[in-house]
C-alpha cells in the first residue's frame, strides 16, 4: 500500500503540488483512452468532428493493445473501427518513425482495402477506407495543419486532349481511398479558437486544457475526456505503461540513428 501511494505522490509529483497528466498525444494514452469501449463516444466525437459527418454507428475493430506491443520499439498502436456499416476508419497517433511515416500510411490504406476486398463482396458493396494521422511534428510541405488526400488524375499532355465537352472534368479516380493528415505543431501554430468540437480535441491532443477552459461552451465529450485522463493519471500501471512505450521509442530512435551514422561511415571508407 506505501509503494503504491509513494508512486501516486511521484506522479502528482511537481513541489507546487500540481499534479501530472498523461498526454494524450502518446500513441499508447490515445489508444487507451478512444479504444475502450466505454469511451466508444469519445472516439465517435473525434472521428464527427475529424470528418464532419453525424456517425450513427460505431464499432471499434481492435480495442485491445497487444502485449508484444506494450515494450515494443517500433508496434503501431492504431485504432481500427467500422462506422456507419459502410466505412473502415485507422485513426493513429503517430510520434515517432516520421522518415517513414508516409509509406507506411499508404501502406495501411491500401492493406485495409484490401482486407475488405478479400471477403469477396461485389466492387460497388466495398466499404469505404479512411485513414486518419495526428503528427507531432511537421512533415508535409503545405500551408495548412488539415490535409486530405485521395488519388487524383494527373494533368494530362495537351496532345492527347480531346474536347468532350466537359464543363467540369472528373479529378478524384476513386472516393474510396482517403487519408486525412492533421499536424499538430503547425495547429498550435496558428493559434485557432478553441470554440469548435475540432478545435478543443486539438487543444487537448495539444496539451492545451487552459485553451479548452477560455471556450464559451465546452462539449461534453471533451469533459469527459479530461476526467478519463484525470482518472488515468492517477493509476500508476497507466504510468508505467505511458514510460514503457516512451522508453522503447526513444532507444528505437537511438538505434535508427546510430545505424544511419554507421552506414554514413561505412560509405565514407569505401570511398577513400
Amino acid at each position: 500500500m506505501k509503494d503504491k501511494e509513494t508512486k501516486i505522490k511521484q506522479i502528482q509529483g511537481a513541489s507546487n503540488g500540481e499534479r501530472r497528466k498523461l498526454p494524450l498525444s502518446s500513441d499508447i494514452v490515445f489508444k487507451r483512452v478512444f479504444s475502450k469501449e466505454e469511451n466508444k463516444g469519445l472516439l465517435k466525437s473525434i472521428l464527427e468532428a475529424i470528418l464532419k459527418i453525424e456517425i450513427k454507428q460505431i464499432e471499434i475493430k481492435n480495442p485491445e493493445i497487444p502485449r508484444e506491443l506494450k515494450d515494443s520499439k517500433a508496434g503501431v498502436l492504431d485504432i481500427k473501427a467500422e462506422i456507419n456499416e459502410n466505412t473502415i476508419i485507422d485513426i493513429e497517433m503517430q510520434v515517432a518513425n516520421m522518415r517513414t511515416f508516409m509509406n507506411r500510411n499508404e501502406f495501411y490504406l491500401v492493406t485495409t482495402a484490401a482486407n475488405e476486398a478479400k471477403k469477396g463482396e461485389d466492387y460497388f458493396k466495398l466499404k469505404k477506407t479512411i485513414t486518419i494521422a495526428l503528427l507531432c511534428e511537421n512533415i508535409i510541405e503545405r500551408n495548412s495543419y488539415f490535409h486530405t488526400a485521395h488519388m487524383k488524375f494527373e494533368p494530362y499532355d495537351e496532345e492527347t486532349y480531346i474536347n468532350m465537352g466537359y464543363e467540369k472534368e472528373q479529378d478524384i479516380v476513386t472516393n474510396k481511398l482517403e487519408m486525412i493528415f492533421i499536424e499538430i505543431p503547425k495547429f498550435i501554430a496558428k493559434k485557432p479558437d478553441s470554440e469548435s468540437l475540432l478545435n478543443q480535441w486539438l487543444w487537448l491532443i495539444a496539451g492545451r486544457e487552459e485553451k479548452i477552459k477560455m471556450a464559451k461552451e465546452k462539449h461534453k465529450e471533451i469533459e469527459k475526456a479530461m476526467e478519463v485522463i484525470d482518472e488515468m493519471s492517477m493509476d500508476p500501471k497507466e504510468w508505467e505503461l505511458y514510460e514503457s512505450r516512451r522508453r522503447a521509442e526513444i532507444l528505437y530512435n537511438w538505434e535508427i540513428s546510430a545505424a544511419r551514422e554507421e552506414g554514413k561511415e561505412e560509405r565514407k571508407r569505401r570511398t577513400e
